[in-house]
């Protein structure tokens, strides 16, 4: 009998001490790897904050007028476009 309440008593504690453990530990070690596997895939490159030269290829006054340009054509309303209709008959202009 005295093997037996001790026996039970050692599987109460372990069952005891089993719901204590963490179960998470797994998942834990690898959270956030996808959002940085992600924003790593999408990085060009890096260290392009540590490039102190200046951008090449197009001059000031060149990059103003491509500037302007692109304010005007997004400001201009589009122009009527004609459609024809199935029945043949025009629309628009």
């Amino acid at each position: 009998m005295k093997t037996t309440l001790s026996s039970l008593l050692l599987a109460a504690s372990a069952a005891a001490l089993a719901a204590c453990t963490s179960t998470t530990p797994n998942l834990d070690r690898s959270f956030g790897q996808a959002v940085n596997q992600a924003k790593a895939q999408q990085t060009l490159n890096p260290d392009a904050s540590l490039n102190s030269d200046p951008v090449s290829g197009l001059d000031g006054v060149a990059a103003n007028a491509a500037i302007d340009n692109y304010t005007k054509s997004v400001n201009a309303p589009p122009e009527k476009a004609t459609v024809i209709n199935i029945g043949g008959g025009l629309i628009g202009n």
